[in-house]
């Protein structure tokens, strides 16, 4: 059976989470689909749409969102699809299917990254110390996404709603290093987390 890229860290991130503060766990083996295309040709957008029930995200840093499927703006020409567990195939043919005559990319990065979850009141506390993104309400809320640094590695961030719920889209190479980078930074939320100073909402 397949090990998740956190597996080895499970009992570590039961133990590091504080409940109601910060809680960090593992979404595994998502489905995830790059894709690449021209967002000015109708039929390729008519395509996804009709392959994914879901719009592409047009608007640059922003995912658009069925269910458990996610459409990631990466770039003016690039996406992520991020699909359940177990679904790339399925995507990635419904996209064949509907895009064959089109000039595009369809690459199944399924086993490539591995997928944190971050939530609670000081998650973006958290997040904050690894990278240099402004993750205030006002700037950041559900819905939106960015490509950055994340204690020195590359990642994609997702807040998935006002909870606050991050995804952290990271190489699964340096999975086990983020996790407990993370880890030590959730640290000072054991002894006095509900005293701890909060991101203003």
């Amino acid at each position: 059976m397949a090990e998740s890229a956190l597996g080895p860290r499970a009992d570590r991130l039961a133990a590091g989470s504080v409940p109601g503060a910060v809680t960090l766990t593992e979404v595994p083996f998502l489905a995830k689909i790059g894709l690449r295309g021209d967002p000015a040709d109708a039929r390729f957008r008519d395509g996804v749409r009709s392959a994914l029930e879901l719009d592409l995200a047009l608007e640059p840093n922003t995912f658009t969102r069925r269910d458990a499927l996610r459409c990631l703006w990466l770039g003016p020409d690039e996406w992520l699809v991020v699909g359940p567990a177990g679904a790339a195939a399925e995507l990635s043919g419904r996209l064949e299917a509907a895009l064959q005559s089109r000039h595009v990319a369809i690459v199944d990065l399924s086993a490539a990254s591995a997928t944190f979850e971050l939530r609670g009141e000081r998650a973006r506390e958290v997040l904050a110390k690894a990278c240099s993104l402004d993750l205030h309400p006002r700037v950041f809320g559900p819905g939106r996404c960015a490509q950055s640094n994340f204690a020195r590695t590359q990642g994609i961030l997702t807040l998935e709603d006002d909870a606050p719920r991050f995804r952290l889209f990271v190489r699964r190479s340096f999975a086990l290093y983020l996790a407990d980078w993370l880890l030590d930074a959730m640290r000072e939320y054991h002894a006095g987390a509900a005293g701890a100073r909060g991101c203003p909402r």
